[in-house]
């Protein structure tokens, strides 16, 4: 079987298993409900930890074994935070209502927490290492140097982009008690889909597709995990937009070997978004 059929079947065989861990069993919107979701989570992620176990103790399919345990690590994580209830509790705890500012950033601050400790625990179970999931300097000034730049950028555009969503009745004097606020959720949300996606996938999968086709197959599902976003006027342009996006942040990850230029520069496309979701609640 030739070089570019087995890339192929590879770019499908990793689409598929993506698009059921980030899609189908997302932790923002599940396709399934109820027991038809929990179940099914059971099995993908039983399965997939049991296929990475098998095949690793053989010799002929071992190199697919980390892979397989990151996607299993991928949707473990997902489920503890769709299915912990710990932002209830802590809303409870300083009686916040979710449908505030404050509420919001601590949903999210919960969920990136669970979701980046859950990666880093079951990472290192595997025998992983923060260099693994990128988190580690690589060309430090070429990341930090065009993450600022991108997030000056977006920081610069922010509140005309935010009014592209729908934000109305914007003004520097309700935006600037949101400040704290955008800065908790921009850096939680950033940093644990940076990790979840980039961290995670991008040194597993090159290996068998390259850079280009990897980029790709990580964006693919990075972008459909945002289908049914509720803070647009036109998702589906949304979607088309964040595509390029994704692309972006794995190229700037890739060349410069680690994730935090990739994480400033999501971080600022967040901004906007964090800003019309703020302006739509009161």
């Amino acid at each position: 079987m030739s070089k570019w059929v087995n890339r192929v079947l590879y770019f499908i065989g990793i689409l598929i298993i993506g698009l059921l861990v980030f899609v189908v069993f997302s932790h923002i919107r599940p396709m399934l409900e109820g027991s038809a979701d929990w179940i099914g989570r059971i099995f993908l992620i039983g399965g997939l930890f049991l296929a990475s176990m098998i095949v690793k103790k053989n010799e002929k399919f071992q190199k697919y074994w980390e892979l397989l345990f990151a996607f299993g690590i991928a949707a473990t994580a997902m489920a503890i935070d769709l299915y912990l209830p710990s932002t209830t509790w802590w809303l409870a705890i300083f009686h916040v209502s979710i449908d505030t500012p404050l509420g919001i950033a601590i949903d999210k601050l919960d969920s990136s927490i669970l979701i980046i400790v859950s990666i880093l625990i079951l990472n290192k179970v595997s025998g992983g290492t923060l260099e693994s999931l990128f988190l580690r300097k690589g060309n430090v000034r070429k990341s930090l140097t065009i993450g600022i730049i991108a997030f000056v950028i977006c920081v610069g555009g922010a509140y005309f982009v935010a009014q592209m969503f729908g934000a109305q009745n914007l003004s520097l004097a309700r935006i600037i008690p949101w400040i704290p606020f955008i800065i908790i959720f921009i850096v939680g949300n950033a940093l644990n889909e940076e990790i979840m996606f980039r961290g995670l996938f991008l040194r597993k999968i090159e290996p068998f597709l390259g850079k280009l086709a990897t980029n790709l197959v990580i964006a693919i599902p990075f972008v459909l995990h945002h289908t049914g976003v509720t803070y647009t006027q036109d998702a589906l342009m949304f979607l088309l937009f964040l595509l390029p996006l994704s692309l972006a942040w794995g190229f700037i990850s890739q060349k410069t070997g680690s994730i935090w230029g990739s994480f400033l520069f999501h971080a600022g496309t967040d901004i906007p978004v964090v800003i019309a979701i703020f302006a739509a609640l009161d």
